[in-house]
């Protein structure tokens, strides 16, 4: 065994043919059913299948019985980067040269509409000859996860290397947010410790958004500039993968077959990925799929900080119209509460349409003073027997809304309410997290 996480165990294994070695990673199907993360290993499986590069982990073969779930994977004998960056700091060549490499497997991935979300050194790899394989493609997304707006919306990452986009909550171009984190990785490797640390998470997440960093002495002109660069806060305005790729610190000693590589016009077949999927007969049954559809987003440790009262990091970004949401949270199980939404909704004689990841919209049936009144409640499941609820106006006037929800709706989820936010919770029984 070559380690371990929740859902998985990675093995050395051996081509008994060829004696090529490889690395397998063996998920429990059962576990990553239970929480409703099927779609993302199916996403890895396309993601890697598209992404086919010198300096990416390479995904050979997928297999699956009943149970389990096999990723055949090229073995990567050097160690994480992380482990080098620990034993100190390293110096500007070697550092550009892993920095060359990155930028080249990721924009790769860019081209091939892969966006990675989670670089950092730890996913960084070293193959035997010291060259970078990125790997760890689990919280990747592809153009086809972004929203009506171009953007992608799920909050992800590693808190220290993440774009200030990224927390805010808004939605975020997956490009500028890994490119982001490749500014970070280079800091990182040429200082020999983060740009954005402090014990203080909030502290932190207050440095992030305001790009508060101060380059060491020993760093070059040259790359304090390119760092100012990559290290925008505004995205608007942050350097593009084009522009790293010709800047000329960027150039120096670069290996043309990388850039060669990267220019390749031969197109890369789409991945379907249900198809791939399906193939190999692990597709879960319409009833499991239904029921996976209904099931509230699972918040994750970014959604449950920045939802929290006093804990709102949208402030530190940009001015927002609070009266136009609100927050409760509840320990009742979400078809609890999608129940007494739905009863709320036919007393107020609101037009209620459900959608997945646990979103109700509720619709008027006449015209306001701004157009039809639209309200959306969107429940994020924290444990199965703890839910985080927001309720927000998607259209007409804020002030009928406020109406509605201040003199009808609240008093009507009193049963259901464990505490809104700003208020304290009612005496009863502490939720487990």
């Amino acid at each position: 065994m070559l380690g371990q996480g929740t859902f998985a165990k990675v093995y050395h294994a051996r081509n008994t043919k060829t004696q090529e070695s490889v690395a397998i990673k063996v998920i429990d199907k059962e576990k990553v059913m239970k929480v409703g993360l099927m779609d993302q290993i199916k996403r890895e499986i396309s993601v890697m299948k598209l992404v086919r590069h010198p300096n990416i982990v390479q995904l050979y073969e997928v297999m699956a019985t009943k149970t389990k779930i096999y990723f055949v994977l090229e073995h990567v004998r050097g160690g994480e980067l992380f482990n080098k960056v620990q034993r100190g700091r390293l110096k500007e060549d070697a550092a550009r040269k892993y920095f060359q490499q990155l930028i080249c497997a990721v924009d790769f991935c860019h081209s091939r509409g892969v966006y990675h979300r989670d670089l950092k050194p730890e996913n960084l790899l070293l193959d035997e000859n010291s060259n970078l394989k990125v790997s760890d493609f689990g919280l990747s997304a592809l153009a086809e996860c972004k929203r009506q707006d171009g953007l992608l919306h799920t909050t992800c990452g590693t808190p220290a290397y993440v774009a200030p986009e990224v927390i805010n909550r808004k939605g975020y171009d997956g490009a500028k947010a890994d490119i982001w984190s490749c500014g970070v990785i280079l800091f990182v490797l040429l200082a020999g410790y983060l740009p954005f640390h402090d014990k203080n998470l909030m502290d932190m997440y207050k440095k992030i958004g305001k790009a508060e960093f101060k380059c060491p002495s020993w760093f070059s002109t040259d790359v304090r500039k390119l760092l100012l660069k990559i290290l925008d806060p505004n995205p608007s305005t942050r350097i593009s993968m084009e522009k790293i790729m010709e800047n000329p610190w960027f150039r120096k000693g670069l290996d043309a077959k990388l850039l060669r590589y990267n220019l390749q016009t031969k197109d890369t077949p789409r991945v379907d990925m249900n198809a791939d999927f399906d193939s190999m007969s692990t597709s879960p049954s319409t009833e499991t799929k239904q029921q996976e559809e209904r099931k509230p987003t699972n918040m994750n440790a970014f959604d449950i900080i920045s939802l929290s009262t006093g804990l709102d990091l949208s402030g530190m970004f940009e001015e927002s119209d609070k009266r136009r949401e609100s927050k409760f949270t509840s320990t009742n199980t979400s078809s609890t509460i999608i129940s007494k939404i739905e009863d709320i909704a036919k007393n107020l004689r609101l037009k209620l349409t459900k959608k997945d990841g646990g979103l109700l919209k509720m619709e008027g049936s006449k015209p306001g003073r701004k157009g039809v009144m639209g309200i959306d409640a969107e429940i994020f499941e924290v444990s199965p027997n703890f839910h985080l609820v927001e309720i927000k106006k998607s259209n007409g006037d804020t002030l009928e809304y406020q109406k509605v929800l201040n003199q009808e709706m609240r008093p009507a989820l009193k049963d259901i309410v464990w505490a809104w936010q700003g208020e304290q919770p009612k005496q009863q029984q502490q939720p487990s997290c």
